[in-house]
């Protein structure tokens, strides 16, 4: 039952392996991020399925140890905790999506002509679901309260997007140089992250670093 000892598969189609610690490992470091990230960032969909699937096996495995045994509610409590990662995670995500909606699908929609979706097909058939509701609500019931020379409505002009420029705190998982941080005076600083330091710095100019895991918020 222990997450070190097992090896999952990433897919059907994929031969490799790694062990549900690093699966863990991993969507723990996503969870942190999409909480801690402006914007929403790439799905781990593929993390999740894997953790379900072992949530599974070692619920099987507890099922057969005594209730009295005292390492059923360690693994219990584990398993709780996993799945709280899991749900906060996919919550995190479905706030983001309600709060910026306009500008995810927008966005979404430019990503799908490269393949690389940001939203998995659950969460981009929510927004786009979401959106329609709003548009209905506003146009049914906001709008028919108005005079009718301001009865016009323009979604994209009510959008939030998220504040990339907002600071937060990460730390480096490896050596990065070069990293241009903008100036509001239009003077550009140049810096490099070592491994293992700790900066605060605006979301903007580490949001890929973030995205390829070169550094991690916290």
């Amino acid at each position: 039952m222990d997450l070190t000892d097992d090896n999952i598969a990433l897919s059907d189609d994929d031969e490799e392996e790694i062990t549900a610690e690093v699966v863990l490992k991993t969507l723990q470091s996503a969870w942190q991020n999409e909480r801690l990230a402006p914007e929403i960032l790439p799905h781990r969909n593929d993390m999740i399925e894997c953790m379900l699937g072992q949530i599974q096996h070692m619920e099987r495995n507890i099922n057969k140890l005594p209730k009295t045994d005292l390492r059923a509610q360690i693994h219990k409590m584990e398993l709780s905790r996993i799945k709280f990662i899991i749900c906060n995670y996919l919550k995190t995500r479905l706030s983001k999506i309600e709060k910026f909606c306009i500008p995810i699908l927008n966005e979404e929609r430019q990503r799908m002509e490269s393949g690389k979706n940001y939203l998995t097909p659950s969460e981009y058939k929510y927004a786009q679901e979401y959106l329609m509701n709003m548009e209905n609500h506003m146009k049914t019931v906001v709008l028919n309260k108005m005079p009718g020379n301001m009865q016009i409505f323009e979604m994209n002009k009510m959008a939030e997007h998220p504040n990339m420029h907002s600071h937060v705190f990460l730390k480096a998982n490896e050596t990065v140089n070069g990293v241009v941080l903008e100036d509001l005076a239009g003077e550009d600083e140049e810096i490099d992250l070592e491994e293992g330091s700790q900066h605060i710095l605006q979301y903007k100019p580490v949001a890929d670093l973030v995205k390829n895991g070169k550094v991690q918020l916290i």
